[in-house]
C-alpha cells in the first residue's frame, strides 16, 4: 500500500518556492523569475524502510493570510485544497527579511488554524539562496535557534539553484512526517534524521 503525504509550499513572492520543487522532482533550475500565479500539484515517489510513499506537493502563490476557514478557502480556487494540507514549507529568502518575517506570520496563523485539533501541524521553515550566503540578514545560528526553539519547528537553509541541500530537505521531511505519524508526537527533528540508505528517492 502506498501512503500518501501532502506537502504545502508557502511563502512570499520570489523565495524560490518553485525553484525548490522542481529541483526536486525534475532536477531543473530556471534562471528567469516567473510568479507563480495559478496552483500547481508535483507529484514525487519515495522509498523508505521499503515502503512506499508518494508526495503531493503543492505550489501556490504569495499567500497573503493562511484561510482561517473553509468558506475562505474556497473563495479563491488558487489555494483549493490547502486546508488538507498538515505538512509545510515555509520558504523564505536569507537575504530578505521581509520574507522571513512573512514567514513568521503564515507559521502563527497556521497554528491556530490548527490549535483547535489533536494532532498539530509538521512544519519545516527553509531559507533558500544560500549561494548568497554573504548578503544575508542574519547568521543562520540565529535563525536556527530562533525557530527550533521557539516556534517549535524545522529548519534547513538550502540553495534551489545550485541544488544544495533540495533532497536532503525533502527526505528530512518525509521521515519526520512519517516518524510523528507513528508515535503521535508533535516534536520534530531535521539534523540528520535521514540516512541514504533508509529513503531513495525515484
Amino acid at each position: 500500500m502506498v501512503q500518501t503525504v501532502q506537502v504545502a509550499v508557502l511563502g512570499a513572492s520570489g523565495v524560490g518556492k518553485t525553484s525548490i520543487i522542481r529541483q526536486f522532482v525534475a532536477q531543473e533550475f530556471q534562471e528567469e523569475y516567473t510568479p507563480t500565479e495559478s496552483r500547481h500539484l508535483y507529484r514525487a515517489s519515495a522509498v523508505l524502510s521499503e515502503r512506499m510513499y508518494e508526495l503531493l506537493i503543492l505550489d501556490l502563490p504569495n499567500l497573503p493570510r493562511y484561510p482561517g476557514s473553509a468558506g475562505q478557502e474556497w473563495l479563491d480556487p488558487r489555494f483549493r485544497g490547502l486546508r488538507n494540507s498538515r505538512v509545510f514549507i515555509l520558504v523564505f529568502d536569507i537575504c530578505s527579511p521581509e520574507s522571513f518575517h512573512h514567514v513568521k506570520q503564515l507559521r502563527q496563523q497556521i497554528i491556530e488554524r490548527f490549535c483547535s485539533t489533536s494532532k498539530p501541524p509538521l512544519i519545516v521553515v527553509v531559507g533558500n539562496k544560500r549561494d548568497q550566503q554573504k548578503h544575508r540578514f542574519v547568521p543562520r545560528h540565529v535563525l536556527s535557534i530562533l525557530v527550533k526553539k521557539s516556534w517549535k519547528c524545522g529548519y534547513l537553509e538550502c540553495s534551489a539553484r545550485n541544488n544544495w541541500h533540495i533532497l536532503l530537505l525533502f527526505k528530512e521531511l518525509l521521515i519526520s512526517a512519517t516518524t510523528r505519524s507513528r508515535s503521535h508526537t508533535p516534536s520534530i527533528c531535521l539534523k540528520g534524521a535521514l540516512h541514504r540508505e533508509r529513503c531513495s528517492v525515484m
